[in-house]
C-alpha cells in the first residue's frame, strides 16, 4: 500500500468493467462503450481510435496496431498482427547505392502500408458486438468538435513540431506553432475518414476517396506505392508466444514485434537472486541494464518478419539466456550493443480493457516517430506513419527492407497469467524501452511485492545511445555506485515510457493502474 503522506495514485477498483488508457477522454469513452452493451474489444477499439485525436503526435489512423485478447479466463489467448507491409517497390539496394545507411525517417521509403484500420475492422467483426458505426462514433464526434490539448501531449507536440512538413503543418499547427495546453485540436478531415470506414469497412480507408488521397500524397513525395499495395493491406491472426515471468506466465505478441525480447530479458534475470537486491538500488539497476544490453543485441540481429525469419525459438531458448547471463559481470558495465541498423522511437499509445464477462484486451497502436513521417495527406489530414524506418538496410539482415515485408516493430502488448488465476493485460510504452519495461514492471510486482500502481510509479532506467538514462527518482548514491561500475549516467529530459494495467482477480474485482508519466487514468464501473 502506498504512503498517503506522499503524492501518488491509488488503484482504481471496480467489478463490472474497466478501461485504462493514456488519456482520460479515451478511458471515459471506453467505459461508456461498455455501459452501452459493448464488450472489452468494442471498448478497446473505441478508445484506441479516439487516442489518435487525443494524442496525434503518438498515433493515428494511418498507423499500426498489435492486440492480445482473451475472451474469458478459460479461453486461449489470441493475437492479431495489424502491422503493414512495405510496398512492392521497396528496394534496399537502391537506398544503399544512394548512400543511405538507414532509411530516412521523413522519406517515402519510411512509409509502409498502415494496418491499424484493417485491425479495427477485423477485430470488431471477430470479437466485438456493437458494430463499426457505434465504436467509431465517439472518435468521429471528438474529431469534429475538438479536444483540449493535455499537458503531456503539449510537451510532446512542442518537441516534435519541427518534423511537420507540407500539408501536415496546416493540419497540426496553430498559427505555425505547436498547439499548447488548452488549445483545441480538431481533425474534421479525419472525421470524414471515419464516416467512410463506418459505411464501407476497411475498403472505406484503403480504397475510394480516402485511398486516393493517401496514394496521391505518397506519389507526390516520390513513393512507389500503388493502389494495389493499399488494397492488399490485411492483418493477420496469429499465436502469442509465452514464457516464465518470475514464476508466472507471460504472453507476448510474436515477431515481427519485440515481445520475445521481453521473455529473453526475464530468462536472463532468472539466473540471479534479484530478491536479495534493493528494488531501487544500484545492484538491481546494473543487473537489468546488462541483461537489457545482451537481449537487445540479440534482438537487433534476429527479430524480423517471421515470414522471412522467425527468431522466436532462439530468443526464447532457456540455454541461450543462461549463456548470456554468464557474460554479466556484476562489478563492471559491458559495452553497449552495436548501433541499430535502423532508427528507433519513443512514441506510441497503449490501453487495457476488461468487461463483466472477463474478456481482456491488451492493445498498442503507433505511428512510430513523433508525428510519424512528418507528412500528412492533403484532403483528409492523415499523418502518414514511418514504420518502414524500422527496417535495416544491411544486406542479408533478416530485417532488411524489401517488398511485402513487415519491419521489426517495437510495440508490444502483454498479458500476464499469475499462479493464483489472476490475469493482467498490461503494456509499457516508450519505443524500444518496452521489453525492458515489461521486465521491470513485472519484477516490481513479483520479485519486490509491489501492487500494479506502485510498480508503474517506481523510477526507471534504460541503457541507450552509449548512456544509462536514469529518472530523477534514483538517489545520488545509486548514481555514484553505477558510475563506479563504468556506466555513463544521464538524466533524460523526459520520463521513460508510460504504462497501463488492469489486474483481474479471481474474486471478480478489477484493479486498474495508470502511469503518472502520461495524462491518462484507469476508470471502472
Amino acid at each position: 500500500m502506498r504512503d498517503f503522506h506522499r503524492p501518488g495514485r491509488s488503484p482504481v477498483l471496480a467489478t463490472n468493467g474497466m478501461v485504462a488508457t493514456s488519456h482520460p477522454l479515451a478511458a471515459q469513452v471506453g467505459i461508456e462503450t461498455l455501459q452501452a452493451g459493448g464488450n472489452a474489444m468494442d471498448a478497446a477499439l473505441a478508445s484506441a481510435v479516439l487516442l489518435g485525436f487525443c494524442e496525434p503526435q503518438m498515433t493515428g489512423l494511418f498507423g499500426d496496431m498489435f492486440v492480445l485478447v482473451q475472451r474469458n479466463a478459460d479461453a486461449p489467448v489470441e493475437a492479431f498482427n495489424g502491422s503493414g507491409r512495405a510496398p512492392d517497390s521497396a528496394n534496399a539496394a537502391a537506398l544503399r547505392d544512394a548512400g543511405h545507411q538507414v532509411i530516412p525517417i521523413d522519406s517515402p521509403d519510411s512509409i509502409t502500408l498502415a494496418g491499424a484500420i484493417d485491425a479495427v475492422c477485423s477485430l470488431s467483426q471477430s470479437h466485438g458486438t456493437l458494430g463499426l458505426d457505434r465504436i467509431l462514433a465517439p472518435a468521429t464526434k471528438y474529431a469534429t468538435l475538438g479536444i483540449p490539448v493535455a499537458p503531456r501531449v503539449a510537451q510532446d507536440w512542442a518537441s516534435n513540431a519541427d518534423r511537420l512538413q507540407g500539408h501536415a503543418r496546416r493540419w497540426y499547427l496553430k498559427d505555425d506553432r505547436a498547439l499548447q495546453v488548452g488549445d483545441i485540436f480538431k481533425a474534421p478531415g479525419q472525421a470524414k475518414v471515419l464516416e467512410e470506414v463506418a459505411k464501407h469497412g476497411a475498403a472505406g480507408f484503403y480504397e475510394g476517396p480516402v485511398g486516393a488521397d493517401i496514394l496521391a500524397t505518397l506519389q507526390t513525395l516520390g513513393g512507389g506505392h500503388t493502389a494495389e499495395d493499399l488494397a492488399a493491406t490485411k492483418g493477420q491472426v496469429t499465436r502469442p508466444i509465452s514464457g516464465d515471468a518470475f514464476g508466472h506466465t507471460l504472453f507476448e505478441h510474436p515477431p515481427n514485434g519485440q515481445g520475445a525480447t521481453a521473455l529473453l530479458i526475464m530468462n536472463i534475470l532468472s539466473q540471479f537472486d534479484m530478491a536479495s537486491m534493493d528494488p531501487h538500488g544500484a545492484e538491481r539497476v546494473h543487473l537489468e541494464t546488462e541483461a537489457t544490453k545482451l537481449a537487445y543485441a540479440a534482438r537487433n540481429k534476429l527479430v524480423a518478419d517471421p515470414d522471412y525469419y522467425d527468431a522466436t525459438e532462439k530468443m526464447c531458448d532457456p540455454d541461450f539466456a543462461k549463456d548470456l547471463a554468464g557474460r554479466i559481470d556484476m562489478n563492471k558495465a559491458m559495452p553497449m550493443p552495436a548501433p541499430l541498423p535502423h532508427t528507433m522511437h519513443k512514441d506510441t499509445v497503449y490501453l487495457s480493457s476488461v468487461d463483466k464477462d472477463g474478456m481482456a484486451v491488451s492493445l498498442i497502436y503507433s505511428i512510430f516517430h513523433g508525428f510519424g513521417s512528418g507528412h500528412a495527406t492533403e484532403e483528409y489530414g492523415l499523418i502518414l506513419h514511418n514504420r518502414g524506418a524500422g527496417f535495416s538496410l544491411e544486406e542479408g539482415h533478416p530485417n532488411e527492407y524489401g517488398p511485402g515485408k513487415r519491419p521489426m516493430h517495437t510495440i508490444i502488448p502483454g498479458l500476464l497469467h499469475e499462479r493464483d488465476g489472476t490475469r493482467m493485460p498490461f503494456g509499457v510504452m516508450g519505443g524500444q524501452y518496452q521489453p525492458a519495461g515489461h521486465a521491470r514492471v513485472l519484477a516490481n510486482m513479483h520479485v519486490y511485492g509491489m501492487e500494479p500502481q506502485s510498480a508503474l510509479d517506481a523510477p526507471r532506467s534504460f541503457p541507450e545511445s552509449g548512456q544509462l538514462q536514469m529518472e530523477r527518482g534514483y538517489g545520488d548514491d545509486v548514481r555514484s555506485d553505477l558510475a563506479a561500475k563504468g556506466h555513463a549516467i544521464v538524466t533524460p529530459d523526459g520520463a521513460i515510457g508510460g504504462a497501463q494495467a488492469i489486474r483481474i482477480h479471481p474474486s471478480g474485482v478489477l484493479e486498474g493502474a495508470s502511469d503518472p508519466r502520461k495524462d491518462g487514468c484507469a476508470l471502472g464501473y
